[in-house]
């Protein structure tokens, strides 16, 4: 068994308070895990209003289908308007 896990920086320009990031952050990770079936959270910078780092973790047999899996979601975050998709790294355990 190996894990796919992912580290994103994202900046969100259209907040300008916790509970619009709260909001736009909710919006973000529900969509990811209804549409590729992974655990997301909020790892860091929690207190930032425009900054915030996202980790995702998914399972699986191969290291091929862990990177197709963390690359679309990739993909999917910079074709988003709401943020901006500032740095990303994927690891595989």
């Amino acid at each position: 068994m190996l894990i796919g896990i992912c580290k994103i920086n994202l900046y969100l320009p259209n907040s300008h308070s916790l509970k619009d990031k709260r909001n736009i952050l909710k919006s973000i990770k529900l969509r990811i895990r209804n549409r590729y079936n992974v655990s997301i959270s909020e790892i860091d910078n929690s207190d930032l209003w425009k900054n915030t780092t996202l980790g995702i973790a998914c399972i699986g047999n191969e290291k091929k289908y862990l990177n197709k899996v963390l690359n679309k979601i990739i993909i999917f975050l910079e074709k988003q308007n709401d943020f901006q998709l500032t740095k990303f790294e994927i690891t595989i355990i």
